[in-house]
């Protein structure tokens, strides 16, 4: 039979695995408190801490993992988040009056007045005019935002797909903000929205960088070769989102 102190150790490891895993755990940085998004995930196999652009800070959990052991993790790796925490800021709403890219040109954001009409650009194409009540200006613009994103993708998906001899099954329009875009086994191509914000040869990049997917599913030296295959300046759009793409990935149309 084991003996009391053994007994003790079993009881700790029993309360120790029994311990809840919050939804949320606050965090002291040198910056101030910072509140951390806590998920369990079936399929994580590591703890593991990262910035998302809406939600913040995300610990993950392994299904089997025990609040202890993640607090412990989380100690271990403040000096890391303390110096990324530059990154996370707080998302961009987009609202009336306030200037937004579009195609990496600048635009004003201005609501027309009217209760009925169409999204436009004005004859200076310098500002979105946006219709409508109050309360459906977020929808209405999003809306528009992305018909013009599935617009320009189409084309460039099309363009990158007959030059590569290949055959996607579709797009689909996201308000994804962890990738700019992905191609599915099935070839379902997805795309974020933020896309139109770009530069159009940013837009172009991410477009063959999907087509070429539906050729090899990887980043081998092969599907590089390929995306270069059917845009050979693929190094300008690839460059340009390194750079800016935190900033896009920011802008979101509605709380």
């Amino acid at each position: 039979m084991p003996n009391q102190t053994q007994l003790s150790e079993i009881h700790s490891m029993m309360l120790k695995r029994r311990q809840a895993i919050p939804e949320t755990v606050q965090m002291n940085l040198t910056t101030g408190a910072v509140d951390v998004v806590v998920r369990q995930h079936a399929r994580a196999k590591h703890y593991r801490l990262s910035l998302h652009p809406k939600k913040g800070v995300v610990l993950t959990v392994p299904k089997r993992g025990n609040w202890r052991d993640a607090q412990d993790f989380l100690s271990r790796h403040q000096t890391w988040l303390n110096e990324r925490m530059d990154q996370i800021a707080p998302p961009t709403l987009l609202a009336p009056d306030m200037s937004v890219p579009l195609r990496g040109v600048p635009h004003q954001l201005a609501r027309t007045g009217n209760l009925r009409g169409l999204v436009e650009l004005d004859e200076t194409n310098s500002q979105i005019n946006v219709p409508g009540a109050p309360d459906h200006f977020a929808r209405k613009l999003g809306d528009w935002l992305k018909a013009q994103a599935r617009q320009d993708l189409e084309k460039q998906v099309q363009f990158h797909a007959a030059r590569l001899e290949l055959s996607p099954k579709g797009i689909t329009i996201r308000d994804q903000t962890s990738r700019w875009g992905s191609c599915s086994s099935s070839g379902q191509l997805n795309f974020s929205w933020r896309l139109v914000l770009a530069p159009p040869y940013v837009l172009d990049y991410v477009a063959a960088h999907e087509v070429a997917h539906l050729r090899e599913m990887n980043h081998s030296a092969r599907f590089w070769r390929t995306v270069k295959e059917t845009l050979p300046d693929m190094d300008r759009g690839h460059d340009w989102l390194k750079v800016h793409g935190r900033e896009l990935m920011r802008f979101q149309i509605k709380g």
